[in-house]
């Protein structure tokens, strides 16, 4: 009967999951699928409009897409995070074709780079190597944003989210955004995680892209990104007005904006005081982790010899355990009985009789027993006179014994 009632769900396990597929077979056109009324309404309630600038950041240890927004004011706001599916690789850049690496770094995607008839539902192409990957040689194609949440060096995400993604950035190029700029970052740039990741090959790669972090979370804007003398730069102003960045020639006469550098000294000046006590943090933590592994190494060691110690006894014996005498409880051999007051030897028992005898034969002819000299500081006890003196006969005869068996000694009966 089991089996039969089982089969009987299965026509409505079947259509819950046909009715998930139908989710998106229904969309008739998923390239110009609008956008979930939710997010409409929260783009108005935030000042955006449907059409504004967007701009994208991905965190790798995270697993995090997040979509930013243009306001009103023209700052920045988050209006859609994604968990990532799967991102494939390591922490770290991308460096060759075939090394599964999801690329970082930050990224320009022009609507040629949407692709709507992608094998993996949606997607768009990050535009790896971008000028700063090729001016350091570093080889990879089609690494992209997708859905089918298969990932091979790309960024994949579920076929319901790249359809609000992609929807997202269509919207942002109809309303005459140019580009929008993808920040892949391996985690969020905060003086902690730079502390815990302090020793990775990586770190200068990633110190490098946390000045554009910085930038964004200063201004709310995506940071102006050029690459020069095979590095990038942020929000730098020539001073002369048509000099050009190149990848791999010296960079051009430039700075920050001014109110831009004087806010970006005063946060830099605070992360690295967090980031110093983030690093005493972990030392600490590092230091208290190397002393427990030393004691249970050394302690390893010990149990180590002990048992080394041990088989060579075994080695020595042929393999057999010592033999260990057994003695009697009541033995003269036994050494527990020298522990115990009353145990001595017989022989050595007689010999302090006689003596005692002889003794008391001296004694007996001499007529006295010589008195001991006392202590004058110890009080001497003297007879009290209200008891009569009690002398004791030595010459009379023991005393009659009492026939009661023994249990009954102390009965009065």
């Amino acid at each position: 009967m089991r089996p039969i009632r089982t089969l009987r769900f299965l026509p409505v396990l079947l259509l819950g999951l046909s009715g998930c597929q139908d989710a998106l077979d229904s969309v008739a056109n998923k390239v110009e699928h609008p956008l979930p009324a939710k997010l409409v309404n929260k783009m108005k309630a935030n000042d955006m409009s449907t059409r504004s600038p967007i701009m994208m950041r991905i965190f790798k240890e995270e697993g995090v897409l997040e979509v930013w927004k243009q306001k009103g004011n023209g700052r920045y706001d988050i209006i859609a995070s994604y968990e990532i599916c799967k991102w494939s690789g390591k922490l770290g850049p991308k460096f060759k074709e075939g090394d599964r690496q999801a690329p970082e770094g930050y990224y320009r995607i022009y609507p040629y780079q949407m692709n709507p008839n992608s094998s993996y539902y949606l997607s768009f192409n990050m535009g790896f190597p971008n000028s700063y990957d090729r001016s350091h040689n570093r080889t990879g194609s089609n690494l992209m944003v997708h859905g089918a949440c298969s990932s091979a060096g790309c960024y994949s995400m579920t076929d319901e989210q790249v359809l609000e993604i992609y929807g997202f950035a269509r919207d942002a190029f109809k309303g005459g955004q140019e580009y929008f700029i993808v920040e892949a970052l391996p985690f969020r740039m905060t003086a902690e995680n730079m502390a815990r990741h302090r020793d990775n090959e990586h770190f200068e790669f990633w110190k490098m892209l946390k000045t554009g972090y910085d930038n964004f979370e200063l201004t709310r804007r995506p940071p102006k990104v050029d690459v020069c003398e095979r590095r990038y730069v942020f929000n730098q102003i020539p001073q002369v007005e048509n000099a050009s960045f190149q990848a791999n020639a010296a960079c051009p006469p430039a700075s920050m904006p001014a109110t831009l550098a004087s806010a970006y000294y005063a946060y830099q000046k605070t992360w690295n005081q967090d980031f110093i006590k983030a690093v005493a943090k972990f030392d600490r933590e590092e230091a208290t982790q190397i002393a427990a592994n030393e004691a249970r190494a050394e302690a390893e060691a010990r149990r180590a010899e002990r048992e080394a110690e041990k088989a060579a006894r075994l080695a020595s014996t042929g393999g057999q355990a010592p033999a260990v005498p057994v003695l009697g409880l009541f033995s003269t051999g036994n050494p527990l009985k020298a522990l115990v007051p009353g145990s001595e030897p017989a022989a050595a028992n007689a010999n302090a009789q006689q003596a005692a005898a002889q003794a008391a034969q001296t004694e007996a002819g001499a007529g006295q027993v010589a008195p001991t000299a006392a202590n004058a500081d110890v009080p001497v006890p003297t007879p009290n006179p209200e008891v009569a003196p009690q002398v004791a006969n030595a010459g009379s005869a023991p005393a009659a014994q009492s026939d009661k068996p023994f249990w009954k000694i102390w009965s009065s009966n």
